[in-house]
């Protein structure tokens, strides 16, 4: 997470993450709304989604328990290391022999 002070641009979510809480991924009572910094609220990362970068439609809220536990003060809550999971996934699943489909490999 990117956790720097936030500004006054909102985070948005994209249709798959909609409704999600961008801290503990909880779908119950949505209260606050997202914050970002300017640096993940501009250029090429504007009008993406805080979790996954796909183009956004709707802002991000902080669930009530994260509310409750302020962890909506701790900072900007914009992912910025996916490209990293998802390359090591890719070399997880090409370690144990597993290519797209879930199909093992033949040799």
């Amino acid at each position: 997470m990117s956790m720097l002070t936030t500004c006054p641009a909102i985070g948005r979510m994209c249709e798959k993450c909609d409704g999600k809480c961008p801290v503990c991924d909880s779908y119950v009572r949505p209260m606050t709304l997202v914050h970002i910094c300017d640096e993940c609220s501009f250029g090429t990362a504007a009008g993406k989604c805080i979790i996954c970068s796909s183009p956004a439609i709707s802002d991000a809220y902080y669930c009530t328990e994260c509310t409750r536990l302020e962890k909506d003060r701790d900072g900007c809550v914009r992912i910025i290391n996916m490209g990293a999971s998802r390359v090591d996934a890719f070399y997880e699943r090409k370690k144990l022999g597993i290519q797209q489909g879930g199909q093992f490999k033949r040799g």
